[in-house]
């Protein structure tokens, strides 16, 4: 073999495997590339999943702040409601007692209501003897009461009535100075209480505690006359 021989088979090994390196970078070029994608693939997938349950947290804490929210603002508008309405009735309350506190002003209806208060005390006690206190203003009326109680009372009850005795010592608080000032507590719109001998026991049947029984006992037809049926309110 001469050495143009040679060196055409040289050429031809040359050839051969730089055509087989070639061939092999690209097997390895398309492999990295189809490994790159996969990775950036899976990459993207975690991305999109990451951003997604953020979003998905972020709104899921943004729908709990505006049920708190709007659970807060349900029960201050239902404390401003039940506040409003609770005004409402003491403002009728106050206008009872208002209306009460001028009873007193009419002599006749007053002490035939006196009667009536001193009689029902006496029942409810069943003593022998009682003392009966009143308002000071009020102690010249009720003595004048006193012997038509007995007469009512045994009419009433069949028998005669216990010994009652005026309470010239303690008295009830004094008649409101003025329409404005009923509900306070240091006066009374009239009445009496009347207690055992000893003043364990007490009937107090004072317009204002008559009002109060008369108030809880009917509270809730009160509220049904002033605000009708209440709807649940949903939430």
């Amino acid at each position: 073999m001469n050495d143009g021989e040679v060196e055409r088979q040289i050429d031809q090994m040359v050839r051969f495997i730089k055509q087989e390196a070639e061939e092999k970078a690209n097997e390895i070029n398309v492999s990295a590339e189809e490994e790159f994608n996969i990775q950036k693939l899976q990459q993207l997938d975690a991305e999109k999943a990451r951003i997604r349950k953020e979003y998905e947290k972020k709104e899921s804490s943004g729908d709990a702040k505006k049920k708190i929210e709007r659970s807060k603002q349900l029960n201050n508008t239902r404390i401003k409601v039940l506040q409003a309405r609770e005004d409402a009735v003491q403002q009728v309350v106050k206008e009872s007692q208002a209306k009460l506190s001028e009873i007193s002003k009419d002599s006749t209806k007053y002490k035939a209501l006196l009667v009536d208060l001193i009689v029902q005390a006496l029942g409810k006690l069943a003593e022998n003897d009682v003392l009966i206190k009143t308002r000071k203003v009020d102690q010249g009326v009720v003595k004048e009461c006193v012997e038509e109680a007995k007469k009512k009372y045994k009419s009433l009850f069949g028998q005669d009535a216990p010994t009652m005795k005026l309470n010239e010592k303690d008295f009830l608080p004094p008649p409101p100075s003025s329409a404005a000032k009923v509900d306070e507590e240091d006066n009374c719109c009239g009445g009496v209480a009347v207690t055992s001998a000893d003043g364990n026991i007490v009937c107090s049947n004072t317009l204002d505690d008559r009002l109060h029984i008369a108030y809880s006992q009917n509270l809730p037809s009160i509220r049904a006359t002033l605000f009708g049926i209440e709807a649940p309110v949903r939430t």
